[in-house]
């Protein structure tokens, strides 16, 4: 275990829970000032560089059933290094991003300038966007919400958005997954079809698959 990696971390998880005791509203307000202070400069967390996040993409998409999705929808997009990404596999598809930070979003809509991708700035607890899609993808975000209530009412939304039979792509460090995860493998609209679990990275990730109903 690396223990200097561990002590911020907790200390991070704190500080979250601690925000998620505000409403939905103004525990997005404050999230929406943090991440636009993150994203000062340009891709803060190497997202477009990082070979760990390159792996993550890369098993990422692996893991999903060859078949046509029309519509795709990417929570917590950040600056769209991985919505380029699903855009060059998924020329057909209609991509949306979604991200409460503006500023991210400003670089994410200058990434991908492409006619069928869309950036949208909303808060993942309270977003409804009153469609649905064949495909939905949630990486490192659910540790954001941080009391169980947010992370329940989060992860029904996200079973939500789901078109019967469409898919929905969980990318969570691990094991911390197993707490993120445990609502959407308690709900019954939802069953996991598949998972990876890469414990070989410096730090461990799971990629969780889930299916609608038909």
């Amino acid at each position: 275990m690396n223990v200097v990696r561990e002590i911020p971390e907790v200390m991070h998880r704190a500080l979250f829970r601690t925000l998620s005791l505000l409403t939905p509203q103004k525990q997005g307000a404050i999230l929406r000032g943090y991440f636009d202070w993150w994203h000062r400069k340009p891709d803060p967390w190497a997202l477009g560089t990082d070979g760990y996040e390159l792996h993550k993409y890369k098993t990422t998409l692996g893991l999903l059933p060859a078949r046509p999705y029309k519509r795709i929808l990417e929570v917590g997009c950040s600056e769209g290094v991985f919505t380029r990404e699903l855009a060059a596999v998924y020329p057909q598809a209609e991509i949306t991003g979604i991200d409460i930070s503006q500023r991210a979003l400003e670089r994410a809509r200058a990434r991908n300038t492409a006619a069928k991708v869309e950036f949208l700035h909303a808060n993942i607890v309270t977003h409804r966007p009153g469609r649905h899609f064949d495909l939905v993808f949630c990486a490192e975000t659910l540790y954001y919400l941080g009391r169980p209530d947010r992370l329940r009412q989060a992860s029904a939304g996200l079973g939500e958005l789901l078109v019967p039979g469409g898919l929905l792509v969980m990318v969570h460090p691990w094991p911390e997954a197993a707490r993120l995860h445990r609502y959407l493998d308690a709900d019954p609209a939802v069953v996991k079809i598949d998972e990876v679990v890469d414990t070989t990275a410096h730090r461990p990730f799971s990629v969780s698959l889930y299916q609608a109903h038909q």
